[in-house]
């Protein structure tokens, strides 16, 4: 029987991938006020223009369960595998509506909801290893183990260039927003145990970027790494940090993506980071 892999809209995967490896995205509306739009419908530069004008952040309106059902069985047939990596379960509702539609159709399908832990190109970069692993004879439980040793090791850091948008999301005050704006304070957020935090503030954008690298340095401590380089209208300064982290460390799998509207909704355009985590014994 075939392995279906599935993920989500919040997931920031090259159309490329898609189709080499058969990868299937869930897609998520965006909600401005009574209009609403999918994810495709909206180019970067349409979306950041409607939230400057409408000085309002759009909602993402998640797939029902019965929705779920209904594009699985599009997808797959009667005893067919489904595997469904989506956004972490602390971040998003999503992964519970998957595991409802899972519910539903035992028996009829085989679903294996996998909470990623995290987001954006972390969602690519497992879907892609397991579409690798079963290409390579490796059966459900043994790429569940893979992709959970992944979600263990993996890096997710990103550097606003201010907090426009995360002033209007009501995540800070109008004045801490003037203040770090004035004093060009760029903030770092991480992944940590499946929620983003505010690691630190730094002045001025090179010297965030700087931190991002050394911290990357730090963690993988030498290793082979994959590396995703996620951005939110910023591609010229994701190239160069692409080239700055490659002339440091050994990458074998290297992408730069853009960042998904649904997590550039709350970062705003000019937000830039990394996804990476070590390349694992048995690919070299």
């Amino acid at each position: 029987m075939a392995l279906k892999i599935v993920t989500d809209g919040s997931a920031d995967i090259p159309q490329a991938w898609q189709e080499e490896y058969q990868i299937h995205v869930i897609p998520l509306s965006v909600r401005f006020g009574e209009e609403s739009f999918l994810q495709r419908d909206l180019t970067f530069n349409d979306f950041y223009e409607m939230v400057r004008q409408k000085r309002l952040l759009p909602k993402t309106s998640l797939p029902s369960p019965q929705q779920i059902v209904e594009f699985y069985r599009r997808i797959a047939s009667r005893g067919d595998s489904i595997l469904s990596v989506h956004l972490s379960s602390k971040l998003s509702g999503t992964f519970a509506a998957v595991q409802m539609a899972a519910r539903e159709l035992a028996g009829e399908l085989n679903v294996y909801p996998f909470d990623s832990g995290a987001g954006s190109a972390a969602l690519g970069f497992m879907c892609r290893e397991a579409r690798l692993l079963s290409w390579r004879g490796w059966d459900i439980e043994r790429i569940l183990q893979r992709l959970a040793q992944i979600r263990e090791q993996l890096m997710v850091v990103f550097t606003l260039e201010n907090l426009e948008f995360a002033q209007m999301s009501g995540r800070i005050n109008a004045l801490q927003g003037a203040l770090s704006s004035l004093l060009k304070i760029n903030p770092i957020i991480k992944l940590r145990e499946g929620l983003l935090y505010a690691a630190d503030k730094v002045r001025g954008r090179q010297r965030a970027l700087e931190r991002i690298v050394d911290d990357l340095k730090q963690q993988m401590k030498g290793r082979k790494i994959n590396l995703a380089v996620v951005h939110a209208a910023a591609p010229e300064l994701a190239q160069d940090l692409v080239a700055r982290i490659k002339s440091l460390l050994s990458c074998q799998e290297v992408i730069i993506t853009d960042l998904s509207i649904p997590v550039a909704a709350h970062l705003g355009p000019g937000t830039i980071g990394i996804v990476a985590y070590p390349v694992l014994d048995e690919e070299g």
